[in-house]
């Protein structure tokens, strides 16, 4: 008989002063943090001031929050927008952030570092390249926050490693509907760690002499090609995408991938050039 993981984590860690502190929370804040640190190395050891690391981080954080909350309602609440539109804007300024798309998030930040590339005076490139790291590192917290919310469940299965998910918010208290699924966060989590190993060792070979466009470009098309892949893993996250060959997560997918292939082009046409 196949014995699999029985999880009956709680979102919540403890409550202070009738205040819920929830394990999404920390790894959301755990991400920019340990994202920073990161940043500021490499920063540090290209020459570059904490100033400008501090910067960053800040456009960092605004374009997460923001996009990936306006990537939830357009992806996937777009009726609920048109119908109630203050809602949404409320909801960008109000926790509980309930809701992120993570394609959002990725629009929002490539157009926050535009701003700030213009700012800077640097290349475009330049700074995603230096960013990418810390994305992928981030992208590792949010995933666990997502296995410790049991959320973003991933399809039956009867692998030994499936886990038995009792707090699904779906399934209310019907536990004789538990069945075992693809831990398809954790799946996430542990890619997204060994991309930031892999992006770090790239990096520091040539730190900034490393061709600008080069680490943007391979760790977009990795991630959204895995992404893509783990989408087969995964429960729909809304009823729509029932009625879908591919679902959401899987159509945004897609120009991610172009868009990659055509940054590591330029990125190899021009890999002699840096700052």
């Amino acid at each position: 008989m196949l014995t699999y993981i029985d999880w009956h984590t709680s979102p919540e860690i403890f409550n202070l002063f009738g205040f819920p502190i929830r394990w999404y929370g920390l790894m959301f804040a755990s991400a920019f943090l340990a994202g920073y640190q990161v940043l500021s190395y490499m920063y540090k050891k290209e020459g570059r001031s904490l100033e400008e690391a501090d910067e960053l981080l800040m456009y960092a954080m605004i374009a997460t929050v923001v996009g990936a909350r306006m990537g939830h309602y357009f992806f996937y609440e777009f009726p609920l927008l048109l119908s109630d539109p203050v809602r949404f804007f409320v909801s960008m300024v109000t926790p509980p952030y309930a809701g992120l798309a993570s394609h959002g998030a990725g629009i929002a930040l490539l157009f926050a570092f535009y701003l700030y590339s213009k700012k800077r005076n640097l290349p475009y490139l330049y700074i995603t390249d230096r960013v990418v790291p810390t994305v992928a590192l981030g992208g590792a917290f949010i995933r666990f926050g997502n296995l410790m919310n049991s959320e973003i469940v991933g399809k039956q299965t009867d692998v030994p490693w499936a886990f038995m998910f009792y707090n699904d918010s779906s399934l209310g208290h019907d536990y004789m509907t538990v069945v075992p699924r693809h831990p398809s966060q954790l799946y996430e989590c542990l890619s997204c760690l060994v991309l930031f190993v892999i992006l770090m060792w790239i990096w520091n070979r040539k730190k900034e002499n490393t061709p600008n466009g080069f680490m943007t470009g391979f760790f977009l098309l990795v991630l959204f090609i895995l992404r893509f892949l783990y989408e087969f893993l995964k429960e729909n996250q809304v009823a729509f995408e029932d009625g879908m060959s591919f679902n959401m997560g899987q159509w945004l997918s897609i120009p991610a991938i172009i868009f990659a292939i055509g940054v590591l082009i330029y990125a190899f046409k021009n890999s002699k050039k840096s700052i």
